[in-house]
């Protein structure tokens, strides 16, 4: 268990803070570059702070303080220009750097003032990869924006997910250093709510956690696993500070503030080698609901089962209640590093796993315990058969919600027009 002071440090994310400043000192996504095919300016709050994220009509995205240096104006009720965004009460421009471009009356009726120079706001710098708007909300230099392998792959079809959790960050984080709740809450709990009372899937006996450069690995065996099993020998990455990495899709649990969670998933699908020509030019966006009509939490998925266990310990968990066991090691681990890291920023040193070189920072790799089947090909006839890829096809897994439209897009990029004749039974 953790002290009420050490559970405060972990947990709180405001500015002044301990671990918003730290937080502060690395990229995050906030959001799908997708969502701004819809709509061209949002509020946003991220680690306390109410922003504006837009992108104006030359293309350029920017964040920005939620309210006008006028008189406090919302901004994200403004409108966009080729450059910035104006605010609806008094015409105010304002660009990506927060500085401020007009002010209508005052420069009409006192032309060479100097009043914008005083007028700017707080803005952070925006950044799109992959599909993803990464921000920068910590002191200058700004790192490097790791562009992490997976990024860089084509030939497959890219979705943005995300999703608002209704608790603190750090409870959504920790799931990602914990390996037997597989067996539990997505193996066992899945069967259950299928009305099977067994028998229940292969149990752990061995676990164990390595710490590397950017994160670290938890690896495991299961009943029927050898030493040479993938998940033994590579596992899986808790990506450090607030990610997971399983190979074919990242997940990062980004903070609003002390009691909410946005929740920001990339997902990379390989196509098969006859349709590598069909591979979107973009990333399909959508946002994934968390409740049903009832307004009970959804638990038919692997993401959605995860998020009933992070709301379920409340707000904010409540550190000094709890009992940790062999299995938490992880977790006992990435907390300690936490408290450490965060005395070093004290100190005046980088973070784990900061990049400042560009060349080291244009790919960065990560381990995958089963690369080929992220990075390979197959043909079209043996993906329909695949354990991974024929369920694809029928659902999306991770998230509930997936909408009409992006399924049909995935099936269309995987085997064409005809794709309802050739997946056949798959889907039925």
């Amino acid at each position: 268990m953790l002290s009420e002071a050490k559970n405060r440090i972990l947990t709180q994310v405001g500015p002044g803070t301990p671990m918003g400043e730290y937080l502060r000192r690395f990229w995050h996504p906030i959001a799908g570059a997708g969502e701004f095919d819809e709509t061209s300016v949002k509020a946003v709050r991220l680690m306390g702070e109410d922003l504006t994220l837009y992108k104006d009509l030359s293309g350029t995205f920017g964040l920005v303080d939620r309210h006008c240096a006028h008189r406090r104006a919302d901004l994200s009720y403004g409108y966009v220009e080729e450059t910035g965004i104006r605010c609806n009460y008094h015409g105010w421009l304002m660009n990506e750097k927060g500085a401020c471009l007009e002010q209508p009356f005052d420069d009409v009726a006192n032309p060479g003032h100097k009043g914008k120079e005083r007028c700017a706001i707080k803005a952070y710098p925006v950044r799109e990869v992959a599909g993803l708007l990464f921000a920068y909300m910590g002191p200058q230099p700004a790192p490097e924006l790791p562009i992490w392998e997976p990024f860089t792959w084509d030939k497959g079809f890219v979705e943005v997910v995300t999703a608002d959790i209704p608790c603190n960050w750090f409870q959504c984080q920790e799931n990602s250093c914990d390996p037997v709740h597989f067996e539990w809450m997505h193996d066992n709990w899945s069967l259950r709510q299928k009305g099977q009372l067994g028998p229940y899937s292969p149990k752990h006996f061995q676990v164990a956690f390595d710490e590397f450069e950017y994160g670290f690995t938890y690896r495991r065996r299961r009943e029927g696993q050898g030493e040479d099993d993938p998940m033994w020998m590579t596992g899986r990455v808790a990506l450090w500070p607030n990610g997971f990495y399983l190979g074919g899709h990242f997940e990062w649990r980004v903070p609003v503030d002390d009691e909410n969670t946005r929740s920001v998933t990339w997902f990379f699908t390989r196509l098969p080698i006859e349709s590598e020509h069909l591979a979107p030019k973009k990333a399909y966006w959508w946002h994934a609901p968390i409740t049903d009509e009832n307004g009970r939490w959804i638990t038919s998925h692997v993401i959605n089962q995860d998020i009933v266990a992070w709301v379920g310990q409340g707000r904010i968990s409540d550190r000094t209640k709890e009992n940790l066991g062999a299995s938490d090691r992880g977790i006992a681990m990435i907390r300690n590093r936490f408290f450490d890291e965060i005395e070093a920023v004290a100190q005046g040193r980088d973070p784990k796993g900061t990049l400042r070189d560009p060349q080291a920072a244009a790919c960065v790799r990560l381990p995958i315990a089963t690369p080929k089947l992220f990075r390979d090909g197959m043909s079209r006839k043996d993906y329909l058969s695949n354990w991974w890829f024929a369920p694809r096809l029928k659902d999306f897994r991770w998230h509930a919600g997936q909408p009409a439209h992006v399924r049909d897009a995935f099936r269309r990029a995987t085997l064409g027009e005809d794709y309802d004749a050739l997946i056949g039974d798959v889907t039925r």
